[in-house]
């Protein structure tokens, strides 16, 4: 069954920006897992699903999103998960976490069978670094993103689904919300 995720897909100025630091930690610490995805939050974390089921969710999300207004998404410098992953800190504003409640919500409505409610605490982040980051290298990165600021806002207006294709993930379909449909 294939793998798949919701997210926020950052705008291309964003993506840019977030390409530049996954090439540092490629060219310096050998990580390539995040330079697979598009600077992006995720909202539903990874889970299998049947092909067949891609339309009906699709069309699940698209009667979602409808009834959602875009909103401001605001970063501010880095941080991480020890010892492996390293990101880009997301303010989790009212609107995304009641985003994310809702998309939970929906697919725990669903008769799709698809993941429940996640159990740990939703921390919004832009990934650089995946769990490809060696332990013993960890400190050198968070020291390096340490010592640097990041603060960006865009407006976000969509979620899109993502698949694993292998070496990379694709996005499936964008759902813009209905204020900007």
């Amino acid at each position: 069954m294939p793998l798949y995720f919701i997210a926020i897909i950052a705008p291309d100025e964003v993506n840019q920006q977030v390409l530049e630091w996954k090439r540092y930690m490629l060219y310096r610490f050998n990580c390539k897992k995040a330079l697979r995805l598009p600077a992006h939050i995720t909202l539903i974390p990874p889970f299998n699903m049947p092909s067949i089921l891609e339309v009906p969710l699709g069309r699940s999300l698209e009667d979602f999103t409808r009834h959602q207004t875009a909103f401001s998404i605001y970063l501010k410098n880095f941080s991480a998960f020890a010892p492996r992953v390293i990101y880009v800190h997301v303010e989790p504003g009212v609107s995304l976490l009641q985003l994310k409640a809702d998309l939970e919500d929906l697919l725990l409505e669903n008769d799709l069978d698809l993941p429940k409610k996640e159990e740990r605490p939703f921390q919004p982040h832009i990934t650089i670094a995946s769990r490809d980051l060696k332990k013993g290298d960890f400190a050198a990165a968070q020291a390096y993103f340490s010592g640097r600021s990041c603060e960006a806002q865009f407006e976000t207006g969509a979620v899109s689904l993502l698949r694993n294709a292998g070496e990379r993930w694709e996005v499936v379909g964008e759902y813009p919300f209905g204020d900007l449909a």
